[in-house]
């Protein structure tokens, strides 16, 4: 899959669609999620998963006179000589496709009610992060961790909004809790202004990321994904869904495709659609910055 950056042709005056690889994280429903959003402009991808898609997300607009390749087959693959397997598979689409009771609810429950990516380069939002970038800057320097990953973290908490409060009691841009701040591994006061706010959940985050995930056998993109992952689900429980996916032969160091489809199964769609926000927010972000000249990376 492919994501598409509108440009103009000095010299023929007509607009020209520039093609770049999208990040290897990212799915189709992904990056379908980042267009509905605004967060990205266009991207080419397969025709059913496009109109599957765009049945879920309002804001989709498919293009299908614009194709960059045409003729092309989508179907189950198997090894030869599979026909449990096909039988197995022929009957569960039969039995559980949408239309049916089963298929049905589990359409509405995981597809319909999901708390979606939102618009986090709209005006009004692209000023929030302007205006609270350079707090950012100053205290996620502190911790070596990477602030454009940081702001993306407050903004899927509250959209940058230091006034917003939770039912459980969670404060400000950051959604903390006042004990959390208190911790003797935090202590941070006065986390109803913004910048002590920002700095406690900045620390917090750093804290989660040194104690339970340092450097090791473990990449630094997964370190920060599942310091985020703890942020919203706790380590303990984030532990125990590591275990469970090194006993099921999947690779317990890496939360895309691995971890995170443990956690849908035990805990439901919220830490795996938080954490997904997360990082698309970081790469939206990280685009605009891009066109500032300004190139942040993940590192420690």
């Amino acid at each position: 899959m492919v994501c598409g950056i509108e440009r103009r042709d000095p010299k023929l005056g007509k607009p020209v669609i520039e093609l770049v690889p999208a990040e290897e994280n990212l799915e189709a429903k992904d990056l379908l999620e980042m267009v509905n959003a605004g967060l990205l402009p266009i991207i080419v991808m397969d025709n059913p998963k496009a109109e599957f898609w765009a049945i879920i997300l309002e804001n989709i607009r498919l293009h299908p006179d614009i194709a960059v390749n045409t003729g092309g087959k989508i179907a189950w693959a198997f090894c030869k000589n599979s026909p449990k397997l096909k039988n197995l598979i022929t009957e569960f689409v039969r039995n559980n496709k949408k239309g049916t009771l089963i298929g049905n609810m589990l359409f509405n429950r995981y597809l319909k009610n999901t708390k979606y990516v939102k618009n986090a380069l709209a005006t009004d939002e692209r000023e929030k992060f302007y205006s609270l970038m350079h707090v950012f800057q100053k205290t996620a320097g502190k911790y070596g961790l990477d602030w454009v990953l940081a702001i993306a973290l407050g903004y899927q908490e509250s959209t940058l909004d230091q006034r917003k409060r939770s039912p459980a009691g969670a404060i400000g841009v950051m959604q903390l809790l006042p004990s959390t701040a208190r911790d003797p591994n935090v202590n941070i006061p006065n986390i109803e202004q913004v910048e002590p706010n920002i700095h406690a959940g900045v620390k917090y985050l750093h804290f989660l990321h040194d104690r339970y995930f340092p450097i090791g056998d473990m990449d630094t993109l997964n370190q920060w994904l599942f310091a985020i992952a703890s942020y919203n689900a706790g380590q303990a429980r984030i532990a125990k869904l590591r275990a469970e996916t090194r006993s099921l032969g999947f690779v317990s160091n890496k939360w895309f495709k691995n971890v995170e489809l443990v956690a849908a199964k035990r805990i439901g769609r919220e830490t795996i659609q938080y954490v997904s926000n997360i990082y698309k927010y970081f790469i939206a972000y990280r685009l605009i910055l891009e066109k500032k000249e300004s190139k942040p990376t993940i590192q420690r």
